[in-house]
């Protein structure tokens, strides 16, 4: 069951990078990120508020873990990721963003000492190179001369956030109810996007109502963050952030279908080489991991 809602996750995420790639030009990204959460927490309201109102002593009392998670998991990566695809391809974006398996791993060792074999590190180094590869469009002189594409390294700052989102979880307070623990941390992060949002209104960035806009909103506010989050969460609790964290890299496969079919974006060599990189070190990484939970 774990491994089926880590395959639904990674889908109801590809597609949130493809819409709001697509609709980049009518919903600015705070705005988005914005009413992302703000929807989901009236969704989550219908049901989940007596589990919070039950265990606001647990909640209380685990505070400090809770505005971590709400900043990084809730405001902060999902907040990056759609300034990033303001100026990158949602192709890019996966791609980049699927580095985040090595991301947990390294984050995992620094944090809580759990040690990497010299496989993993060979495998981070691979995986890297590859992420490098596609950040410099392929062009060793931008590596040189770091001129990068400001939208593939917000991703990569958006992708270390998510990797010690993850991570951070096995912080998890015992006893907490997942829906207690989900709408808590996204009141706080609806809270730290608020003044973001209205900054963003200040400058005279709105967003344009129409009926695309508003189905882009119920998909990005449902799928990708209240069912999303909800089975991220259930399958590390079940199978912990390593093991959990390689199933990421079905989202490149689910986002380039999509992207190739509704955002007509193509593959290029670039990405072609990139692939193989990318996921190589990711297995590399993950492979004993996998095998000491299976």
């Amino acid at each position: 069951m774990p491994y089926i809602l880590l395959i639904l996750t990674t889908l109801f995420w590809s597609g949130n990078f493809v819409l709001s790639r697509g609709m980049n030009a009518e919903i600015p990204p705070l705005t988005l990120s914005f009413w992302r959460w703000a929807v989901a927490l009236i969704i989550l309201s219908l049901f989940t508020f007596k589990h919070l109102y039950n265990q606001r002593k647990i909640v209380l009392s685990h505070k400090k873990f809770i505005v971590i998670q709400a900043i990084v998991g809730v405001a902060g990566f999902n907040s990056l990721i759609y300034m990033a695809l303001q100026t990158t391809t949602a192709i890019n974006a996966v791609l980049v963003n699927s580095c985040i398996p090595v991301i947990i791993a390294i984050i995992s060792w620094v944090l809580y000492n759990e040690r990497l074999s010299m496989r993993q590190c060979l495998g981070i180094c691979i995986s890297f190179s590859g992420v490098m590869l596609i950040l410099s469009g392929g062009d060793i002189s931008t590596l040189l001369s770091l001129q990068f594409n400001p939208g593939d390294i917000l991703v990569l700052i958006a992708a270390f956030l998510w990797g010690f989102y993850s991570a951070h979880l096995k912080r998890y307070p015992k006893g907490l109810h997942p829906l207690a623990y989900l709408t808590s941390i996204v009141i706080v992060g609806v809270a730290v996007l608020l003044p973001f949002y209205l900054f963003e209104l200040s400058t005279g960035k709105t967003m344009q109502l129409s009926i695309n806009t508003g189905i882009t909103i119920i998909y990005v506010a449902l799928f990708a963050s209240v069912l999303a989050f909800i089975f991220w969460n259930r399958a590390i609790a079940d199978l912990g952030a390593n093991v959990a964290g390689p199933f990421i890299h079905l989202m490149p496969v689910f986002s380039t279908i999509l992207a190739v079919i509704f955002l007509n974006e193509s593959l290029t060599t670039t990405h072609l080489q990139a692939i193989p990189l990318i996921f190589g070190g990711i297995l590399l990484t993950t492979f004993r991991q996998n095998r000491k939970f299976s």
